[in-house]
């Protein structure tokens, strides 16, 4: 196997010379860079990850750790997170979280490994488990802010996306607008149901607890979960996640109720009706959070802005304008 000693023997220079131009350091001379860059080609020179690991002390390897990684959502932040790190020759390792209650074992286990990096969408509600971690290895969350620990977050504007998504509906005419969520557990979904009640209120409609519903966390939830809103009478319906809205599919389909949904999902366009979403960009979450470790592991002690909220935007199309309940209520308005 060729070393970096060969290379130096061909190139003519010190060892520590071939790693600062394979490391890109700009203090060598150009015309030692292009002696020592000719070298390596000459000898197909691969560099050996293990004496990496070693010399540094961190695998060059970006962990990612995702709630589902057959999520749409979060698959696109592992691939985002994956792109990038081959650009800078560095692998991902992905992992399922699964579970709140199985988190922080996953996670430690995994930055056991020396990672030269985390990303993670985290599915629990206290991080305080990475404060061991946290100085050592570069940690930066998306998706949820960290709880119990201080580290980088690229986020999504949750208030504004729920308040836009709900403003629309009142737009179209409607003032009875269901909220279907999951967990309120979930600080995703309470800033969700925020912005929603916000909206709501700016329009000057009077909040009505009936018309909120959660437990949609898997399809037999988000059936009970309708139920319940549907009992309520409303005619239009903001689901709160994308996870939410896929199980829903098969019940709003044919309800007759106007919808929105806070993140888009795939076939979300090809539905008939085609369903208006609030855009999140995860690709966009994915790759500034493997940007973020790079950057701190080239300038360790530069400061960084630890909080990021990343604007959303939404994306009509025909689901908003259903109004065969609309149409219900005004009948029955004339007819009093």
């Amino acid at each position: 196997m060729v070393t970096m000693r060969d290379v130096a023997a061909v190139a003519g220079v010190s060892a520590k010379t071939v790693s600062r131009v394979f490391n890109d350091n700009p203090h060598v001379t150009a015309e030692t860079k292009q002696r020592v860059e000719a070298a390596l080609r000459e000898l197909n020179y691969v560099p050996n990850a293990i004496a990496t690991t070693f010399r540094t002390g961190r695998a060059p390897v970006i962990g990612v750790a995702v709630p589902d990684i057959i999520d749409p959502f979060f698959a696109s932040i592992a691939k985002a997170a994956e792109t990038l790190a081959a650009e800078h020759g560095m692998s991902v390792v992905i992992t399922n979280l699964r579970s709140p209650d199985r988190e922080p074992e996953v996670v430690q286990s995994l930055l056991r490994q020396a990672l030269s990096g985390l990303v993670i969408a985290p599915a629990a509600l206290d991080h305080g488990y990475l404060k061991a971690w946290i100085d050592r290895t570069p940690v930066v969350f998306v998706d949820r802010q960290p709880v119990g620990v201080a580290a980088d977050s690229f986020i999504e504007d949750d208030v504004g996306g729920a308040h836009l998504a709900t403003s629309h509906l009142v737009e179209h005419g409607h003032t009875r607008i269901g909220f279907i969520g999951d967990d309120l557990a979930l600080p995703t979904t309470r800033a969700r149901l925020e912005g929603y009640r916000a909206a709501l209120s700016d329009a000057g409609i009077a909040l009505d607890d009936s018309l909120v519903a959660v437990g949609a966390v898997d399809r037999a939830g988000a059936a009970a979960t309708f139920a319940d809103l549907d009992r309520a009478g409303p005619s239009a319906v903001f689901c709160s996640n994308a996870r939410a809205a896929i199980s829903l599919v098969p019940i709003l389909q044919d309800s007759g109720l106007a919808i929105t949904t806070f993140g888009d999902f795939p076939l979300a366009d090809m539905l008939t009706p085609s369903w208006t979403v609030i855009d999140q960009d995860p690709l966009q979450l994915g790759a500034l959070a493997a940007q973020r470790i790079l950057d701190r592991l080239a300038k360790p002690n530069r400061r960084y802005r630890r909080r990021t909220v990343l604007p959303v935007r939404l994306v009509e199309r025909d689901s908003c304008r259903i109004a065969t309940r609309l149409e219900g209520f005004r009948l029955a308005a004339d007819r009093r």
